[in-house]
């Protein structure tokens, strides 16, 4: 008698699965187009989940007999696998680097036989019983996923709505401009902002450095991000994504600009303009992952 086949393993994760036997990468059923360079680290994560890889044993996978500029060449790799995922580096779901170290596959995987989305190529017969369903072997069970989960805080690439391009980096670039114009009227007005920040709390000249630091940092940002819209730099969303972190705290603190100015307005609109522009550094990320979201 013949010998039986060796039996295929698929692993899957979240919508994905991948096929060592065939180097296919599907989402949903759909298939990605993935080098084989960054399908094989892909491959690696997988076999490791939740476990370090490490850097050494990648360039003794793929660059063992090379002489190549290891850092860049592995950056790009896991750069160009992080977009076949629809992943970041700042907010990973699947592949999460440990600095200098390595890198980790942090989502559940299972090792599926066979694979769903070939059911039906290998389907017997009308005149034949179906099929039984896959048998499904779980693979060891990960950390917990330090990503953003289903039911995260912050929105997923997967999650935004498409929508063209221009209309959206506008309304990025526009509030970009905003917040020029809030540093710009600050530093131009600083004895005013100095005696209004005097009235409202008992330390004016902390509140006031702050202020000074804050905008000083502020102002090359913002002119990076409008010169990059401007320029149509394809790289933006995803350094966007590094920059939030640092983003985030810069813009919740200018939220406060409003108040400067309740004895004009008012508290309670005081109030709602500030409540408005502590949701700003998250609208500015959501429009960055329509802008820049895998088509």
């Amino acid at each position: 008698m013949a010998e039986s086949a060796p039996q295929r393993r698929v692993y899957r994760f979240g919508v994905f699965e991948a096929d060592p036997q065939t180097g296919e990468l599907r989402k949903a059923g759909v298939r990605l187009r993935v080098q084989e360079q960054p399908f094989q680290v892909l491959l690696m994560l997988l076999e490791r989940p939740g476990e370090l890889v490490g850097r050494e044993d990648v360039r003794q996978k793929l660059w063992l007999d090379t002489f190549v500029d290891f850092d860049h060449s592995l950056n790009t790799v896991i750069n160009k696998l992080r977009e076949a995922l629809g992943d970041s580096a700042a907010s990973p779901r699947f592949i999460e680097t440990l600095a200098r170290r390595g890198y980790r596959f942090i989502a559940p995987v299972e090792v599926v036989t066979p694979p769903s989305w070939a059911a039906a190529a290998q389907a017997a017969p009308a005149a034949e019983p179906a099929p039984a369903a896959p048998e499904r072997t779980p693979a060891p069970a990960p950390h917990a996923d330090k990503g953003l989960s289903p039911g995260g805080v912050l929105t997923r690439a997967e999650e935004v709505p498409a929508a063209p391009r221009g209309i959206v980096l506008s309304l990025f670039a526009l509030i970009q401009v905003m917040y020029l114009c809030f540093y710009l009227a600050a530093l131009a007005k600083l004895a005013t902002v100095e005696r209004l920040v005097g009235e409202a709390v008992p330390w004016p000249r902390v509140v006031l450095v702050g202020l000074i630091l804050t905008a000083a940092v502020g102002l090359p940002t913002r002119l990076y991000l409008l010169s990059a819209v401007g320029f149509g730099y394809e790289g933006l969303g995803r350094k966007f994504q590094k920059l939030f972190a640092f983003i985030f705290p810069l813009d919740e603190l200018w939220a406060l600009a409003p108040f400067l100015l309740v004895h004009k307005i008012g508290f309670g609109l005081a109030l709602a303009a500030t409540a408005a522009l502590l949701y700003l550094p998250f609208s500015q990320r959501t429009l960055m992952l329509m802008a820049y979201r895998r088509r």
